[in-house]
């Protein structure tokens, strides 16, 4: 499966913005989805994940904040971002894997999209 990730852009704190994550190649729903993120000089670190199933985790982080949802008919995934902060800066990566694994690990995921990048002024 190919994945792109797109949505990102300069927000002002306190806003929303929407990441998609398009899949092509193969059908979204066959797979369980994350979205990860990487501010500069820190690691990549878990946000949201989406088991095929439906169930979901989140980030301490953004937990009542971030909503990763999925649209089959689109193939697409995302990732609603609402009372966005100063510390949500950072690329925005988009995975997926078929394994039946921990999803809060990058290391579990196949396949990676390109990233988007996600700026928000205080």
């Amino acid at each position: 499966v190919q994945l792109q990730a797109s949505g990102g852009g300069l927000v002002q704190a306190g806003g929303s913005l929407r990441l998609s994550c398009a899949a092509s190649g193969r059908t979204v729903s066959s797979y369980h989805m994350g979205w990860f993120r990487q501010a500069p000089g820190k690691e990549r670190e878990f946000v949201a994940c989406r088991w095929s199933g439906g169930s979901t985790s989140y980030a301490d982080s953004v937990k009542d904040r971030f909503t990763i949802s999925r649209d089959n008919a689109k193939n697409t995934v995302y990732l609603q971002m609402n009372s966005l902060k100063s510390e949500d800066t950072a690329v925005y990566y988009c995975a997926a894997t078929a394994r039946y694994s921990d999803l809060r690990r990058s290391v579990s995921y196949d396949y990676w999209g390109q990233g988007t990048q996600v700026t928000v002024s205080s």
